[in-house]
């Protein structure tokens, strides 16, 4: 399968010199995306200061699938402006209702100051303030997803991890199987290797719009991208995105390594139909119209499906500014900004 690139710009996120409580420069490190249907909802990966603001925000798009900016509004019901480094946003099988999922990358074993990265949140369409947090943790009243932290820790087997994908997708059992990606895993958060694993269990919507597992966390998918030919970055899962349209999944993963000197961000891109995905085998690497690997030159972290043949890429390059080829007219972005690309895809 091959993408023609159709547009690629930029999306102011804040004003322009927004600076936290440090006095530092706040930059748009935009993580996660999914389309609703009407808007983008998108999350980045650190707070996003003020108190009209928040690290979830919404913005409408026009036929051609661009952001209008004017229309951006920030998500600032107190669960959502809690949860810190928001990773992967999706929608239930039906449709209903949105879930956000955070990084589950650190907790401490003694208090509760650690529980904020630890959360899966989930509220009916176009209706934030009903969100709520799926499998708490009821001890001490400390919100957090605590609960499903242990199944994760389970499914994964490893003491560290890192979650950046989040689908959920049809299933014969419950409402739909709810997939994680896991980016990073090993020992400890700086002894980890980069891995293309999902694993996940079967979930129900009840009448209170509370999401209930219904069965055990386990492993449903894994890949290795060394294993390509054409894959020339050590590289791990950024995002998952099912296509409702034509019944497939797909998989991004970006890479942010040092090569002769020079660090190197950017991205790949990959797609599975189901039937496949069910049998473990391996997903197509989307290929450029010349026939050649589809190569983000940043580090692609989130996707959402607008229709039968629309992708939305979202950026997070961290601090880096430069823009490289994605506008020509500039070398570097605002701090507030985050690149984003809109593609085509071609069967």
């Amino acid at each position: 399968m091959q993408a023609r690139l159709l547009y690629h710009n930029t999306l102011h996120c804040f004003p322009a010199g927004l600076a936290d409580e440090r006095q530092q420069l706040v930059h748009a490190e935009v993580s996660a995306v999914v389309y609703d249907g009407e808007r983008l909802i998108l999350g980045s990966d650190k707070p996003i200061p003020g108190a009209e603001r928040s690290s979830v925000f919404a913005v409408d798009i026009d036929d051609q699938g661009h952001p209008q900016e004017e229309t951006l509004s920030y998500y600032t019901q107190p669960l959502i402006r809690q949860a810190i480094k928001y990773e992967d946003f999706a929608l239930t099988v039906d449709g209903r209702h949105v879930l956000a999922t955070t990084g589950f990358d650190r907790i401490h074993p003694e208090d509760h100051s650690l529980n904020d990265y630890n959360h899966l949140l989930i509220w009916p369409l176009g209706d934030p303030d009903r969100v709520q947090v799926v499998d708490p943790d009821p001890r001490d009243g400390v919100e957090g997803s605590l609960e499903l932290r242990q199944r994760l820790t389970a499914a994964i087997g490893m003491p560290y991890y890192k979650i950046e994908g989040l689908a959920a997708i049809p299933s014969d059992e419950g409402d739909g199987l709810l997939l994680f990606g896991v980016r990073e895993q090993g020992q400890h958060f700086d002894d980890f290797h980069y891995v293309c694993r999902v694993v996940g269990a079967h979930y129900r919507i009840n009448e209170q719009g509370q999401l209930i597992f219904v069965d055990e966390m386990r492993e449903h998918y894994a890949f290795d991208p060394g294993r390509f030919e054409a894959v020339e970055h050590r590289c791990g899962l950024s995002s998952l995105e099912y296509d409702p349209y034509n019944h497939r999944l797909y998989l991004m993963t970006s890479f942010e390594n040092e090569q002769g000197g020079i660090d190197s961000i950017g991205g790949y891109l990959w797609v599975i139909d189901m039937a496949d995905f069910d049998r473990g085998r391996a997903p197509a690497l989307v290929e450029n119209e010349a026939g050649g690997p589809l190569i983000f030159k940043h580090k692609a972290e989130g996707l959402a499906v607008l229709d039968h043949e629309r992708l939305f890429v979202a950026y997070d390059n961290d601090r880096e500014l430069a823009l490289g080829d994605h506008d020509p007219e500039r070398e570097q972005k605002y701090a507030c900004e985050a690149p984003w690309t809109l593609l085509q895809m071609i069967p």
